[in-house]
């Protein structure tokens, strides 16, 4: 695997037919929309994958396809946050039996651990782990941050790779991307996709960014205008990921709206089904055919 690895990773949403069924036919087709979009990598059972709300049975089914139907052509990490120990250890484990590159971790979610206790939490996990690690920096939804002295602590880790940060604090971000700078092999990726085009500007590598589910392209030309310093190019495409963003994830009235509009929108395109991870449901008509006029007008499906 290249290191450090960039550009634009998406996090795949999980494409289900019920509660426990796989819509295997969708991952396929979003695979391949993916990857010929031109993305660097999958994220798999992430926030934008409703990873915590999928049985364990269910998250194994997703890995093994994931990697079966990429078969080697990008790599895959997956999500194996969880409030157990061994439940993390063991997805890990199956993980890359099935073909998986990285694996991508953030704090526990229930009882929030301070800063000594998630230090040695991170050391035994990472003793544990058979793929290189990412730690996913996500406070908004753990209550618990990987403070910058343990992130430094962690480029004493070979196993772990780099930081998947979603604080949506850039001047943690920043101080992150000081820090990686001490190893050529770590990556710093941002989660956020209104703050990807700053963030690559000043050093990052790259994001992974939900929207790029419905338009990779888009969000891998954005990537590589600021990659390159093309600081003109580069505001022009973000204006457009602004502009996606802005049409798709104001739809819903909850927190939950933007995997929401995410699904949807991947429905209407003819990709997958958007049914959704229990405690939430897919859009009902009146948003869906808000979501289909978004689509239509930012030309991502045709009039009529």
């Amino acid at each position: 695997m290249p290191t450090p690895l960039s550009g634009i990773i998406p996090p795949l949403i999980s494409p289900l037919k019920d509660r426990d069924t796989l819509d295997v036919a969708g991952l396929e087709r979003l695979i391949e929309h993916l990857i010929s979009g031109g993305v660097s990598g999958l994220f798999i059972l992430g926030t934008t994958g409703e990873g915590p709300s999928l049985s364990y049975r269910l998250r194994r089914e997703l890995i093994l396809k994931t990697c079966q139907l990429t078969n080697g052509r990008v790599p895959v990490l997956v999500g194996i946050t969880d409030t157990a120990f061994t439940e993390s250890v063991n997805l890990a484990k199956y993980s890359a039996e099935a073909g998986a590159t990285h694996v991508v971790l953030a704090p526990p979610y229930y009882f929030p651990a301070a800063p000594p206790e998630m230090l040695e939490y991170v050391q035994d996990l990472v003793a544990e782990m058979p793929l290189p690690l990412f730690l996913y920096n996500m406070p908004g939804l753990t209550k618990v941050s990987f403070e910058l002295d343990l992130v430094r602590r962690a480029l004493d880790m070979p196993g772990i790779c780099g930081v998947k940060d979603s604080s949506c604090d850039m001047i943690y971000f920043h101080r992150l991307i000081e820090i990686a700078k001490q190893r050529a092999d770590w990556s710093v990726l941002v989660g956020p996709e209104e703050l990807t085009a700053e963030a690559v500007l000043l050093g990052g590598h790259g994001g992974i960014n939900g929207g790029a589910n419905l338009h990779p392209k888009l969000y891998v030309e954005m990537y590589q205008a600021a990659a390159a310093q093309d600081l003109q190019r580069t505001r022009e495409l973000h204006a457009q990921v602004m502009k996606l963003a802005g049409a798709i994830y104001t739809v819903g009235k909850h927190k939950s709206a933007i995997i929401k509009g995410i699904k949807c929108g991947l429905s209407l395109l003819g990709i997958c089904d958007d049914h959704m991870a229990e405690p939430f449901h897919r859009f009902r008509e009146p948003e869906r055919e808000l979501i289909r006029e978004r689509l239509v007008a930012l030309g991502l499906i045709p009039q009529g």
